[in-house]
């Protein structure tokens, strides 16, 4: 099922968007070398409470995972990509990190990730991967609107990274979201254009970009949830959620510093399963996964 969200809802939408951003802009600044991932777990902890929202991870115990995550944020370092589990370890200079967090905010959550270099050792391979996933997202965010298909946006994201030369894993992707954290429709970071569940204005979706270095093969960490590169490379993951309205794609968790010279609204290019919990969504069932 797919969730179509009323004026009302996407508002809210809007408003946790908006927290997601400055939590995530506000634990890069306070992460610098010599913090341990479970400070920046506690700090995630507090801002969430304090704003009066709801983790979308602390329960969460999907399939692919082992146990409940049971922590407030995602925190990757290096070789690590996705779901990584926050653990004893204390950030050294040119550690490649990446925050993910998702959160819930008057029944409509939000996701977005970060991945960014901690000190003065910026090795330009890192610098230009970080670089390939934040304009393969703008891509698929321009991409993005009333009347594309899914396969629009994954052919954006996947010409961006294959032509930066980066493999692409198709196991995990971007998703639909809004009452709760992953929905359908999947978005792969490639496909075809044309193909796919047709967007409406009222849909969410978080685009997510992630690559790593030389190889498209994920391993399982011992904690049960952190993925990690097969080849020990090193990772970069980015990610927004977007509304889909009338006039193309609004970013939901920019930051703010950014909304000040970036407009959040991309216009729409001229290129070829949840539940509804509140009245005025629209449930849908996802005809073509893209």
């Amino acid at each position: 099922m797919i969730e179509i969200l009323n004026p009302t809802l996407l508002a809210r939408a809007k408003n946790t968007g908006a927290l997601v951003a400055d939590i995530l802009q506000t634990l890069k600044s306070r992460s610098t070398i010599g913090t341990n991932l479970l400070d920046i777990d506690r700090w995630a902890k507090a801002m969430i409470v304090e704003a009066g929202a709801t983790s979308c991870y602390v329960d969460y115990e999907p399939s692919f995972g082992r146990g409940p995550f049971g922590h407030y944020i995602c925190t990757a370092v290096n070789d690590a990509v996705l779901h990584g589990r926050p653990y004893d370890y204390t950030l050294a200079d040119g550690d490649l990190l990446t925050l993910d967090l998702a959160v819930s905010r008057g029944g409509v959550a939000a996701d977005a990730a970060i991945s960014f270099i901690l000190g003065d050792a910026r090795p330009p391979e890192s610098v230009a991967m970080i670089s390939a996933t934040e304009c393969a997202l703008a891509a698929g965010i321009a991409a993005a609107g009333p009347g594309a298909r899914i396969g629009d946006i994954s052919h954006a994201i996947g010409t961006v990274l294959s032509e930066a030369g980066y493999p692409i894993n198709t196991e995990f992707g971007g998703h639909g979201i809004g009452s709760t954290m992953h929905q359908d429709p999947h978005v792969s970071n490639t496909g075809r254009p044309g193909r796919g569940y047709k967007l409406r204005p009222g849909l969410l979706l978080a685009l997510e970009p992630w690559v790593m270095a030389d190889t498209a093969q994920l391993v399982t960490d011992a904690d049960g949830w952190t993925l990690r590169s097969a080849t020990g490379c090193r990772t970069a993951h980015s990610e927004h959620t977007i509304a889909i309205t009338n006039d193309g794609a609004e970013i939901l968790t920019l930051p703010k510093r950014a909304a000040v010279s970036s407009e959040p609204r991309v216009p729409l290019l001229q290129a070829p399963r949840g539940h509804v919990n509140e009245p005025g969504s629209v449930a849908e069932v996802d005809p073509d996964r893209g």
